[in-house]
């Protein structure tokens, strides 16, 4: 199957070689059995032609930490925290992670299975075509599992690629409010061994914040999660300075993210020991707070920086990388092609898959972007639309505009 993308006024994607944004003009675009196999002039003959008329293609975004697997919004929250209380608040009244946790672990399969499925959807009509996604609003060993085996099925039967994640430690339930450490315990002991028989997560993450999971009780789990081989990553310092960026770089995560309040100390950690900063601008913006993290910084001292949604149903609400980079833009103070990068080659690497996705290369996997403007620079420009006419994932079209 041989698809060709012609009529492309300009190619944009991360070149590694030269570390820089590659932009080339008026050039064809090659797809065979679902890879890049040729981007030039006058590439022959193909089974289908799209016309991209005389418009940007882009690689498919990737979107490197999301929690798709939840039952019902948190909508009552929003409107709360509209008229002033806290998301901490609101979590200490019982609201928060764990106002989601009744809604998994009593939902049929099916029935939260078509919730996730539609979130995926709508990923991939913005351009998402490759996510991360965790567990994490179950909370017991049976729905943990649950929420992973969702992931597995609807990786095998949906277009979009999911890197599961395993998130037991999100928060504490409330049957373990008057004793975390036994959580930490069940997580340890019986949650991280069961993940590993399933065989579905990659990773594994913990909250580690102060009111969450503390150093020490993040530093157990993480290296449990590692005894039984799943990679760490850590959302880390999101509302104070814990120590969480020092311990994702003493844990060798492949990534900390947040990081809005991650101290001199904990970037210089991440510095030395390659940590991978993903940071979610549209958290800062969902939660009405004005401390973003700090990227310049970050990039000033030679850390990788990658962007994600945070996709949940309370602290963002956002599914749309794309905004993303326009805050990125304009609240992190990353230029363009930064932001553009982190959406997609970045990203990639925040997940270990930037050897087959995250650029158009010839050899790696056709997920590409047909957009319905002319060049880079109007992605963060159109702000809130979004002006996608196909998206392409492994090959085949899976979104066009009519």
């Amino acid at each position: 199957m041989r698809l060709k993308l012609v009529n492309i006024k300009e190619i944009a994607t991360y070149d590694p070689d030269s570390d820089s944004v590659s932009r080339v003009e008026k050039q064809e675009l090659l797809i065979t059995d679902g890879k890049i196999t040729a981007i030039g002039s006058n590439l022959g003959q193909a089974n289908t032609e799209i016309d991209c008329q005389n418009c940007l293609v882009t690689p498919g975004f990737v979107d490197p930490h999301t929690h798709p697997v939840f039952w019902q919004g948190r909508e009552i929250e929003f409107a709360r925290r509209i008229a002033g209380a806290t998301y901490q608040e609101i979590a200490a009244e019982g609201g928060g992670i764990r106002s989601s946790i009744a809604g998994v672990r009593k939902a049929d399969y099916q029935e939260l299975r078509q919730a996730v499925k539609n979130r995926l959807n709508r990923f991939l009509n913005l351009g998402t075509t490759t996510i991360e996604a965790k567990s994490g609003y179950g909370l017991s060993t049976e729905s943990e599992l649950k929420s992973l085996e969702i992931l597995a099925d609807l990786n095998e039967d949906h277009s979009i690629d999911i890197m599961p994640t395993f998130m037991g430690a999100h928060a504490f339930p409330a049957e373990y409010a008057d004793d975390p450490d036994q959580y930490v315990d069940l997580l340890c002991e019986e949650m991280i061994p069961a993940v590993a028989r399933q065989g579905i997560a990659r990773y594994c993450d913990v909250f580690c914040e102060n009111g969450y999971f503390s150093v020490a009780q993040s530093r157990r789990i993480l290296e449990a999660g590692s005894q039984a081989g799943l990679i760490p990553r850590l959302h880390a310092d999101e509302f104070e300075d814990s120590g969480a960026a020092e311990l994702a770089a003493e844990m060798k995560a492949v990534s900390a993210d947040h990081l809005m309040a991650v101290s001199g100390e904990g970037m210089n950690a991440m510095a030395k020991a390659g940590v991978i900063a993903t940071l979610l601008p549209g958290t800062t913006f969902f939660l009405g707070q004005h401390n973003y993290a700090p990227a310049r910084e970050l990039i000033d001292r030679g850390i990788t920086i990658a962007l994600a949604t945070d996709f949940n149903p309370g602290s963002c609400h956002i599914q749309s990388m794309p905004f993303i980079i326009s805050l990125a833009c304009l609240q992190l103070k990353m230029t363009i092609e930064e932001a553009f990068t982190a959406a997609t080659y970045n990203s990639a690497r925040a997940i270990g898959m930037e050897a087959k996705i995250g650029s158009l290369t010839v050899g790696k996997q056709a997920d590409v972007i047909i957009w319905g403007i002319k060049n880079l620079m109007e992605i963060p420009y159109n702000v809130t639309d979004i002006p996608i006419r196909n998206v392409i994932k492994s090959g085949q079209p899976v979104f066009r505009l009519d």
